[in-house]
């Protein structure tokens, strides 16, 4: 089977080979909406990445608070509950709960476009992997650091904020990045409520076209892509934030 990559430049309408690949007066060829579908993927994994990454330093910071008072011991609780809830319920489910479910009794949230319910869904799933991450993060550290922080008159929001996290998301860098490459590719999922990202695109081009080889080859490709830079992209920012004995002092504590 011989592949034929002109696919790209057809209109999507009327199958007409289009001159350098670009439609005109509204119509779009194959390229210009892989393209489009390729922006939605990385919108909605940025935006997840985002919302998963601060709801789950929050919960993961509860999950580690000294049972000191009783307060403490409830927020712990809460952030044990909220990890369990979110890792246990698959992701598609969570996103067909926020596409269907969720309206029925927060009717504000029908205004929403689809690509954002996903979104969200995709950024409370990954958050409690995260907070997982940031409890063990927190945990490695050796408690000789919190104890001198103490001793030095800080209060216990201030040696989270001053001592704790900077180093603690310094150590789970390596994770965050598993993570986020992981988010890119479970943004596949947002085919399922009509969002026009890469996969919906790979599915439906398959189908007028019935040049699935050329499709899937470069929507894979595209995939790898985007997982690539978002690993190189953290990795540099993983260097430039790394404390030299950072690693080998949490070890020594744990």
């Amino acid at each position: 089977m011989i592949l034929d990559w002109s696919i790209f430049c057809r209109s999507t309408t009327g199958n007409l080979q289009l001159a350098g690949c670009l439609g005109q007066n509204g119509e779009l060829s194959y390229l210009q909406w892989l393209l489009s579908a390729w922006g939605w993927t990385a919108t909605v994994a940025l935006l997840g990445f985002i919302i998963a990454l601060i709801i789950g330093i929050v919960i993961g910071t509860l999950r580690t608070l000294p049972s000191a008072s009783g307060l403490s011991t409830w927020a712990s609780r809460f952030a044990a509950a909220w990890v369990e809830l979110f890792r246990d319920i698959p992701l598609l489910v969570q996103v067909f709960l926020w596409y269907h479910v969720a309206p029925f009794f927060l009717p504000s949230l029908k205004t929403l476009p689809s690509w954002l319910l996903v979104s969200i869904a995709l950024g409370l799933f990954t958050s409690a992997r995260i907070a997982e991450q940031v409890r063990a993060g927190i945990q490695s550290l050796p408690r000789g650091q919190r104890d001198a922080a103490r001793a030095l008159g800080l209060r216990e929001v201030q040696v989270y904020r001053r001592v704790v996290l900077p180093v603690a998301l310094r150590i789970m860098m390596p994770a965050l990045t598993s993570e986020a490459m992981s988010i890119v590719k479970n943004s596949s999922v947002a085919f399922v409520v009509a969002v026009a990202e890469l996969t919906q695109f790979a599915m439906q081009a398959q189908e007028e076209t019935a040049r699935g080889i050329e499709i899937y080859l470069a929507v894979t490709l595209l995939y790898a892509l985007t997982a690539f830079a978002v690993n190189r992209v953290l990795a540099f920012i993983e260097s430039r934030v790394q404390v030299p004995g950072v690693g080998a002092l949490a070890r020594q504590g744990a």
